[in-house]
């Protein structure tokens, strides 16, 4: 069967792929390994990322796509012709047309960098669509009603608030803080209150095990190791999910603030319609434990997480390829 068609997630975190009539093929992390001395990419996904904070001076492991845009174009490309091979062969007889999710808030340099670098890759034609609308469609929102939609998408690099009505967006805004930054916080608060070190890996595991957006009443605690910052040794600290909750403030307010922004740019019937229906949440930020709540509370409007919230945008992606006819002159641009 030839391969016709791709989607593409293309995430800070992770890189996502749909091929029509077989699904979600491939779900892998952003991450490139590169040989320094002759500038080879060594791994790409999953083998990459196990190297990440592990390399010899040799060897470089990094993420090429920063705040949800290119940040290392050759990178990008290897990494995205890697991803293409993998659903399609390296033997293809059929160039494919390639959907790209970007963030709503790109520069139009931005997106026609992450156009050219899928083209280069291996494509024959690339869409690329804005994220929030693809996490709507992928959440069940039904975005072509005359009715106002919010949808706030935290992934790796953005967090992408949105009001869709009609198929469009009404009102957006793309603060450029998601789960990288969320962990960074982690690290920096552990280095400062524990003077322990901690890698991305380790606070991307505390966030995910004992995080919260809210504090808890019973907490809960856990061990982590690093490297003692005043004596250099290996070193184990308990640390409780009341702390990752204060550690996390500043992005989750930013968050918060983007949310908000949106409102107030928001027509008034709009607004009462979202007031109605209340918010979705998606992205993987979405699974910070009480972060609904904490957006229901000070935002004093229903937040809802979607179903599997981490697969909104390539669930989005898919639909729209299954449909291109239909969203081709909606939702896409290809410029």
């Amino acid at each position: 069967m030839f391969i016709r068609k791709i989607g593409i997630d293309l995430g800070t975190a992770n890189t996502l792929m749909f091929v029509p009539g077989k699904g979600i093929v491939s779900n892998e992390p952003s991450v490139v390994a590169i040989s320094i001395l002759d500038n080879k990419v060594l791994a790409i996904g999953n083998e990459a990322k196990d190297m990440l904070g592990r390399t010899p001076d040799t060897i470089m492991a990094s993420r090429p796509m920063k705040d949800g845009v290119i940040a290392d174009y050759k990178i990008t490309e290897a990494m995205l012709k890697y991803f293409i091979n993998k659903a399609s062969g390296k033997f293809r007889l059929v160039r494919p047309e390639i959907m790209i999710s970007i963030p709503a808030g790109v520069t139009s340099t931005e997106r026609r960098a992450v156009i050219d670098a899928a083209i280069r890759a291996g494509a024959k034609t690339a869409y690329v669509v804005k994220e929030p609308v693809l996490a709507a469609i992928g959440a069940g929102i039904p975005i072509n009603s005359p009715a106002g939609n919010m949808i706030i998408d935290i992934g790796g690099g953005t967090s992408e608030v949105a009001i869709i009505s009609l198929g469009g967006i009404v009102a957006a805004h793309s603060a450029r803080v998601g789960g990288n930054r969320i962990d960074k916080a982690i690290a920096d608060y552990i280095k400062r209150k524990h003077g322990l070190v901690i890698g991305d890996r380790t606070a991307e595991d505390i966030k995910i095990k004992i995080g919260s957006a809210l504090p808890l009443v019973k907490e809960d605690h856990m061990e982590v190791r690093g490297r003692d910052l005043t004596g250099g040794m290996p070193k184990t600290i308990k640390i409780s999910s009341n702390e990752v909750t204060e550690a996390i403030q500043d992005e989750l307010r930013e968050i918060i603030n983007a949310i908000k922004k949106v409102l107030q740019e928001t027509p008034p019937e709009l607004a009462a319609d979202v007031m109605d229906k209340g918010m979705v949440l998606s992205g993987g930020g979405a699974l910070i434990r009480n972060l609904d709540q904490l957006i229901t509370k000070t935002i004093e409007v229903p937040c809802y997480v979607a179903d599997e919230p981490l697969l909104c945008v390539i669930k989005g992606i898919g639909i729209a390829l299954e449909n291109l006819e239909l969203y081709k002159r909606t939702i896409m641009i290809n410029k």
